[in-house]
């Protein structure tokens, strides 16, 4: 809880940092030019994205298989695309990292090692019928 709270003191006065250091260094109308785009970047990539996770998970479950994959897939895609959307640049990096297939594996791996331990101390329940 103490991390969640310096997380939110902390990142948004980064980001208000480096969005006054780029006002400086290459303007006020290009910065926010980037932000912009950015922000439509990331809904495209993330559409893009979200649909592709969306027609994995539909078709492992045609044939039968749980989505696990694409569900971690879905997890991060959706964790990047908000990100992107949120003013910032630091945001906008680590939204694009989770929204790139290459880079969002060591995302989806860390989640399941977390699920996993979650899993083995019985802080999760799988409930089947």
């Amino acid at each position: 809880m103490r991390l969640l709270i310096l997380l939110l003191i902390l990142v948004p006065a980064l980001e208000i940092s480096v969005l006054v250091l780029s006002g400086n260094t290459i303007g006020f109308l290009p910065t926010i030019v980037l932000m912009v785009a950015t922000g439509f970047i990331g809904a495209w990539l993330a559409k893009t994205q979200g649909l592709k996770a969306f027609r994995d998970a539909q078709t492992q479950m045609s044939y039968g298989q749980l989505p696990g994959e694409s569900i971690l897939d879905g997890i991060c895609i959706l964790i990047g695309g908000l990100l992107l959307l949120t003013p910032g640049f630091i945001s906008d990096l680590f939204g694009i990292v989770l929204l790139l297939p290459a880079t969002r594996v060591f995302f989806k791996n860390s989640i399941k090692k977390w699920l996993e331990k979650k899993l083995r101390n019985g802080q999760f329940y799988i409930i089947r019928r």
